[in-house]
């Protein structure tokens, strides 16, 4: 078995290292015939883009992918001055007619998803042309090889039962170098992602025959993400599987986002697409979905008839009737454990990196500023969205609103939640987001705290102070102190995640769903030397 598992260890790191290199591979250039096809597709108004794109990649070299993309974004660019130098021409004269007149030639877009589209149309070479290989090559032998490693683990563990030997003496599960080299990738990964998808155009033809089947579209980065999302997701909760198969709880919550993510966050708003109609998932709740009031959504979702306003009342009753409603009898685990497609790939691939959640008194407090803060930005970000949408005014007390909504987008919508979100798994645990960032699990709190029937209750008469209920709390909550008094856990940043009972020896904790009276018992720990006993036992 364990010569399995170093096959299919080497397997992977061959897929992954193929992965990474496809990068670097590949030949992009453009014929006049090809170019004049795609601004004919884009339908430009500037007259000035084709002579430069014709210049830049209109040639019998071979480009790599970075030469190709420095050429159109300065294409792009240069394009793009000629016009603001007429503008400020105009300007200069006085000439508003003119000097307005030149605003309709701007190429509007970020220069590396302006070179992307673009690289689509002009890949050539082993990913582009022999995308069947190129695909087995990279995800095949990813997926077999993560298989042949996860599987013989249900000989290897033994009997069903709790397994934590060792954890923190593995180099890729408390910080070790391999730890490290994961943290890099990942950033790197979801930086690419959100700010460089030229560079990743070979990645995204990998997929493409997977989109045109299931939405009859060439595949994007965003479906590049999707399925690798789905990817990771599926493979690593064969893990969970077997490593918590003494546990129902976490067998179910597995497939419940398993479920969720494959179905209702990517295939079924891929077939909508296929039917052109608007691309959403419906378990998205809002502020998560921080877009849902933007003016172009909005606009989109009006104009989409009947389908398009389902969408949109669904929207809204999910975030203000559903949601609490749920949290109310189940707590915020309906959303954030079963549900939730952030919270089920740090329940799969960030599994193995739960225990280095800091548990600091510093970080709780740094946890409530941040996360509420997040949630303020959001409310504040969408009253100036929906102000914008009524009124059809672009600021709101002198603030631009797209400037809003274009800082949160980069600060909380890429970094926060992609790049540190999942990039920092293996380094700060896997909630980071959820715990420091996510303005719905911040409303879901609120709700859970003063106004729910969920608890985690213990038994502190068998307690025996192991610390693993702690050790691997995700949401960095000391769960000992907890059982150590017999108190209630009724904490807004709990996500139900049921691991710390599914780690305890002894059977102390239990998620229940119970009466709200009594759900809130605070216990202090009593000394004989601070309390007369006798007085204590006669007033109860």
């Amino acid at each position: 078995m364990k010569a399995i598992k170093q096959t299919g260890l080497l397997l992977f790191l061959i897929g992954l290292a193929t992965f990474i290199a496809l990068i670097f591979t590949g030949d992009f250039n453009l014929n006049q015939t090809e170019l004049d096809t795609f601004l004919k597709d884009q339908n430009y108004k500037n007259e000035v883009i084709a002579k430069e794109l014709q210049q830049a990649v209109v040639t019998k070299d071979n480009l790599s992918i970075f030469e190709f993309s420095s050429r159109t974004r300065k294409a792009y660019a240069n394009a793009n001055k000629h016009y603001d130098d007429l503008i400020a021409k105009y300007d200069a004269a006085k000439n508003w007619e003119k000097k307005g007149a030149q605003f309709q030639y701007k190429i509007s877009g970020k220069p590396h998803s302006l070179s992307y589209t673009l690289a689509k149309k002009a890949g050539k070479g082993f990913a582009a042309q022999q995308t069947g290989w190129a695909w087995f090559l990279t995800f095949g032998l990813g997926i077999i090889g993560a298989l042949m490693f996860i599987v013989p683990d249900v000989i290897l563990l033994g009997k069903p039962g709790i397994k934590n030997d060792g954890i923190f003496l593995n180099a890729a599960t408390n910080r070790g170098w391999i730890g490290w080299f994961a943290f890099v990738f990942l950033v790197s990964f979801y930086i690419l992602l959100y700010f460089y998808p030229d560079y990743i155009v070979n990645w995204v033809y990998l997929v493409d025959p997977i989109s045109k089947f299931i939405s009859g579209n060439p595949a994007s980065q965003w479906f590049l993400y999707g399925f690798l999302y789905c990817i990771v997701m599926t493979v690593m909760a064969i893990r969970m599987y077997i490593k918590y198969r003494h546990n129902k709880y976490q067998i179910l919550r597995t497939t419940s986002v398993l479920f969720f993510q494959i179905v209702f966050a990517f295939l079924i708003p891929e077939i909508l697409v296929r039917f052109e109609k608007p691309w959403y998932d419906f378990k998205n709740a809002f502020p998560l979905d921080y877009d849902f009031f933007f003016k172009w959504n909005l606009e989109e979702l009006l104009a989409s008839g009947g389908l398009g306003l389902f969408i949109l009342v669904w929207g809204v009753v999910l975030t203000i009737v559903v949601v609490p409603v749920m949290v109310y009898f189940f707590g915020k685990r309906w959303y954030c454990s079963w549900v939730c497609g952030c919270g089920g790939l740090a329940e799969t691939l960030g599994d193995p990196y739960r225990q280095l959640s800091s548990k600091t008194l510093l970080s709780w407090r740094v946890e409530r500023i941040v996360i509420h803060s997040v949630l303020i930005f959001v409310l504040v970000m969408t009253g100036f969205a929906l102000y914008t949408f009524f009124t059809n005014q672009g600021q709101v007390l002198g603030i631009q609103t797209q400037t809003i909504q274009d800082i949160y987008g980069f600060l909380i919508g890429s970094i926060f939640a992609g790049v540190i979100g999942t990039g920092f798994y293996p380094i700060f645990g896997n909630r980071v987001w959820c715990r420091f960032g996510c303005p719905l699990a911040a409303y879901l709190g609120f709700v859970q705290r003063f106004k729910s029937r969920f608890r985690i209750t213990t038994n502190g008469g068998q307690c025996i102070s192991c610390g693993n209920c702690s050790t691997y709390c995700e949401q960095g909550i000391d769960v000992r102190a907890y059982a150590q008094k017999g108190e209630n856990i009724v904490r807004s940043s709990c996500v139900g995640c049921g691991v710390c009972s599914a780690v305890c020896p002894r059977g102390v904790l239990k998620l229940e769903n119970g009466p709200e009276e009594g759900r809130i018992n605070p216990t202090d720990v009593l000394l004989g030397n601070d309390v007369d006993l006798m007085d204590l036992v006669n007033k109860k």
